[in-house]
């Protein structure tokens, strides 16, 4: 048994543990094989030298993380902790990447490294699929990336769409005109473009043509040139519809296709027109390919847990 101090060598040390010391409980959650006591500007460790030179080293990072971003929190040493055991973090690689403001004034952000690389691979590719489960924030980082797009004025409008497929219900039945049928599967789209751009622009934005929501069959027989679009649940789209709309590509335009192939609903999930393409177009080097898992899931942490539980039952029936 070693016992080993560690400054925490910052201007601020309350801000690093967190109000209440959450940061500082969420710590010792993972390194149950040590005892940590916090002690001013320090943390005392008591354990065995490999457990505390493991602890040592990832604090010291989580440190600099914070020396960087000026704040911690709990999520921020969740995704650190949990991406670095599965080997997908560089130690020296963790800040993350803000991509615009929202309307508010807020950043949005990368939280994970596999969003950072959808923002990477925005520069290098004009055609990225991504692949994760819902909560990994794949739709909503695309979109942040094409309004910062159309803002820099890279390119002239954003088109958004999605394959007109209902979890477990048909469009026939619900009330309306198309427009109405379609606008309620569409709110999605509306609902994270409105987190960036204020409703009366957005309305202007869509008058104007500079900004469209429309399901994947209004894209047919059209060229796309000088536009960032999105596909959005892809996976429930057919293999001919997948290819109509990549062919749609025109010049100057950034594609990026979205979808949870575990979550499918065509009536035989094995016609996923995203599954197939995988599988056709993984050797074509100009594409970029991302696939997101449980540890980039963002949103609230019981999600994370029931789809590593879905994920582990499928494993078991196959």
């Amino acid at each position: 048994m070693r016992k080993i101090s560690l400054k925490v060598d910052i201007d601020n040390p309350a801000g690093f543990f967190g109000p209440k010391h959450v940061n500082f409980y969420s710590l010792q959650s993972y390194f149950k094989d040590i005892e940590i006591i916090a002690r001013g500007n320090k943390l005392i460790m008591k354990g065995e030298k490999k457990h505390l030179d493991d602890a040592v080293n990832k604090i010291k990072s989580l440190i600099e993380i914070y020396k960087t971003k000026k704040y911690l929190t709990s999520e921020i040493i969740e995704n650190f902790m949990v991406n670095l055991n599965n080997n997908k973090v560089d130690i020296n690689n963790t800040e993350e990447v803000i991509i615009i403001h929202n309307k508010d004034g807020k950043p949005i952000k990368t939280y994970t490294p596999n969003q950072k690389k959808i923002v990477d691979f925005v520069e290098k590719y004009d055609l990225i699929f991504i692949t994760g489960p819902a909560g990994t924030g794949k739709t909503y980082t695309a979109i942040a990336l094409a309004v910062r797009a159309l803002k820099t004025k890279q390119i002239k409008r954003i088109i958004l769409s999605r394959p007109a497929v209902e979890a477990g219900e048909s469009l026939g039945y619900l009330p309306g005109n198309i427009k109405e049928k379609l606008d309620p599967y569409l709110q999605p789209l509306y609902d994270a473009i409105l987190d960036m751009i204020p409703a009366y622009k957005l309305e202007e934005y869509i008058r104007d043509k500079v900004i469209e929501i429309a399901p994947l069959a209004y894209m047919r027989g059209r060229t796309l040139d000088n536009a960032f679009v999105i596909l959005d649940e892809a996976q429930n789209s057919t293999i001919m519809q997948l290819k109509m709309f990549l062919t749609r590509m025109g010049k100057n335009a950034k594609f990026i296709i979205t979808g949870d192939i575990t979550q499918v609903d065509l009536v035989d999930p094995k016609k996923s027109g995203m599954i197939l393409a995988l599988k056709i177009l993984k050797n074509i080097k100009e594409i970029g390919f991302v696939n997101l898992d449980e540890t980039d899931i963002i949103r609230h942490k019981l999600v994370k847990e029931i789809v590593k539980s879905f994920n582990n039952w499928n494993k078991k029936i196959k």
